[in-house]
């Protein structure tokens, strides 16, 4: 029974020690992720405002550019995965993976060939350990993305892009990452940065404004370009993809930061029932310890009062 007692001292000492890690883990992932949210929420008008500016240089020119022309027969697509470097993050890899996985099948049942690049040791070890191919990858600042991270991925993808799918360029550019709603939400979402729809940016601009108590049916200024709006375009698009990568990869870390300290929160719950359970087992043993030595000594006591009585006789 002693032993018994020592295994339960053991673990309750173990598992309070685990508790101390996951409450400090919960308290760290509480105070990042309120830095994301405010970084996020300066990223959003800017990229808002890019896309619009994009959006009407597109719309304004009389020559299609090839960043904003679907190409009539597509045949190559790349998508871009959000993953993170560490995990305890409760299923916030693995929604972003699945959603990636179901964007190529999509793709692949459309007839077209997919490159896949990833952001994040938990997406590249995913794609390894099943040895599938892997266009690019980034890693090492998931947690804290800058800026300079988002141009380094750009970078790649924008030259994709402007090859031709023969030599080995794509004609689409998908990204899927996490969207950070609220601290209890956070969905993966999947859309198409290139070639930019002008329609689906109007029908976000209408719901935005719709939200927000606006009119729907503002007029748009009219630009002159200096020199071309080819040009014009030129320039954007890449700041454009730029900005639309960082606003990502800031939502993405908002987003883990928020899983793993409600994760770590869950785990430090656990913690403290299983101590609790496991306390409550300890104190049985014991008891029963103790009531055991009881009966022990009352038994001696016993057996030793009739030896003497049998020796009086």
């Amino acid at each position: 029974m002693g032993a018994q007692l020592r295994v339960y001292k053991r673990r309750i000492k173990s598992v309070t020690a685990t508790k101390k890690i996951t409450k400090a883990m919960e308290m760290i992932a509480a105070s990042r992720v309120v830095k994301a949210q405010r970084k996020v929420a300066a990223s959003t008008p800017y990229a808002t405002e890019l896309t619009r500016a994009v959006t009407a240089v597109a719309t304004g020119a009389s020559d299609k550019h090839p960043l904003t022309t679907e190409a009539e027969a597509p045949t190559r697509a790349a998508v871009l995965l959000l993953s993170s470097d560490r995990g305890l993050a409760g299923a916030f890899n693995s929604n972003a993976i699945k959603g990636a996985e179901q964007l190529t099948k999509k793709l692949q049942g459309e007839g077209k060939e997919v490159d896949t690049y990833i952001v994040g040791r938990r997406g590249i070890a995913h794609y390894n350990f099943r040895e599938r191919k892997i266009a690019g990858q980034w890693t090492g600042f998931t947690d804290a993305p800058s800026y300079a991270d988002a141009k380094a991925i750009a970078g790649p993808l924008i030259e994709a892009i402007e090859k031709e799918s023969a030599e080995g360029g794509v004609d689409e550019l998908h990204i899927v990452y996490t969207e950070f709603i609220s601290m209890m939400t956070q969905d993966a979402v999947g859309s198409r940065l290139l070639p930019l729809s002008l329609d689906e940016v109007a029908k976000a601009e209408t719901s935005a404004a719709a939200a927000a108590g606006g009119t729907t049916d503002e007029a748009r200024p009219l630009y002159d370009f200096e020199p071309s709006a080819e040009d014009v375009l030129d320039a954007l698009l890449p700041r454009y993809v730029e900005s639309r990568i960082y606003n990502a990869l800031l939502q993405s870390a908002a987003s883990k930061h928020a899983a793993t300290r409600r994760a770590m929160k869950s785990a430090t719950d656990n913690a403290g029932d299983l101590i609790t359970a496991l306390t409550r087992s300890a104190n049985a043993a014991r008891q029963a310890e103790i009531t055991q030595e009881i009966s022990e000594i009352v038994g001696g006591s016993s057996a030793l009062a009739d030896a003497t009585a049998g020796s009086d006789k």
